[in-house]
């Protein structure tokens, strides 16, 4: 197994190592004669740290070498991410716009109740989309980075729910053969936690695009392009066992409307704790990638 590359001080690091997940700091990578994978991940959720660990925890579950980079919008100001933090992890896109890289992954991020032109980094977002075209060689868009890049791209609306889809869900995908499944069992189980939807019917009149995987209940899961570079994942494949259940009981200690999360607390009981499910394809996924 090959490492992924990430800074000694991260606070990932020592979670990552505690799993015998094989990272390597960037001082020692230098003295490496090996070509790594450069990837670029767009963080737009506002627990940066926690974000960074989950996506570092499958990223480096990888046979080859990469070095990672972390963007943050210059154009929004978070409120949950210490500032001392994003200055010694995290670059601007106007600092590495001039680079370009294997992969790039954009987050999702809580702004679904809004309208994509009204998200302070909108346009400092689709400058990210429209350099990645000829900068990255593969993408990957998380949730609401998903619904953002492809309304952005090709006009797809996300539709409101009336109630938020909440849990883990089991998925088909409709080519067990498509390099992105190799190796995936005919069901698999994946966390949602949104209150908007992209629809079948915004999707198929574009030739260049295909649905890849669904849910009976949760929806459209991955869509992809026809040259499969560019991957649009409406779930959450790469949370933690708890993330959902903070999210619960956060919601419901503020007294806010919020149901149990479905398929996800043992016996449908908080108390038991949580039996996670998707783990084994959520490596996969990010591997296969």
């Amino acid at each position: 197994m090959a490492p992924v590359v990430i800074p000694e001080s991260l606070p990932a690091t020592a979670e990552l190592k505690k799993e015998n997940i094989f990272v390597m700091n960037e001082t020692r990578a230098l003295h490496q004669d090996i070509r790594p994978l450069k990837v670029v991940i767009v963080n737009l959720m506002p627990l940066k740290i926690v974000t960074e660990t989950q996506l570092l925890r499958l990223i480096g579950n990888s046979i080859v070498q990469i070095d990672m980079v972390f963007i943050h919008m210059a154009s929004h100001e978070s409120k949950h991410t210490a500032k001392s933090h994003l200055e010694e992890f995290y670059h601007t896109f106007d600092e590495i716009k001039h680079k370009r890289f294997d992969a790039m992954i954009v987050t999702g991020a809580p702004v679904e109740h809004m309208t994509f032109e009204d998200v302070s980094y909108w346009r400092e977002l689709i400058q990210i989309f429209d350099w990645a075209k000829t900068n990255v060689f593969s993408s990957m868009h998380i949730c609401w980075g998903a619904q953002a890049a492809l309304y952005y791209q090709y006009g797809i609306p996300k539709h409101s729910l009336s109630e938020k889809m909440f849990g883990v869900y089991e998925h088909t995908v409709f080519n067990n053969h498509d390099p992105l499944f190799r190796g995936f069992d005919d069901r698999f189980q994946v966390p949602h936690s949104r209150h908007t939807e992209i629809r079948e019917e915004d999707i198929t009149p574009h030739r260049d695009l295909s649905i890849m995987s669904t849910s009976t209940e949760a929806g459209i899961y991955i869509v992809g392009d026809r040259q499969r570079k560019n991957f649009y994942i409406t779930g959450h494949s790469e949370y933690d066992r708890e993330t959902l259940a903070k999210e619960y009981f956060r919601d419901l200690n503020k007294g806010l409307p919020i149901q149990k999360p479905v398929n996800y607390f043992i016996d449908d009981e908080p108390d038991n704790g949580v039996a996670i499910t998707w783990k084994g394809h959520a490596h996969l996924l990010f591997s296969n990638w």
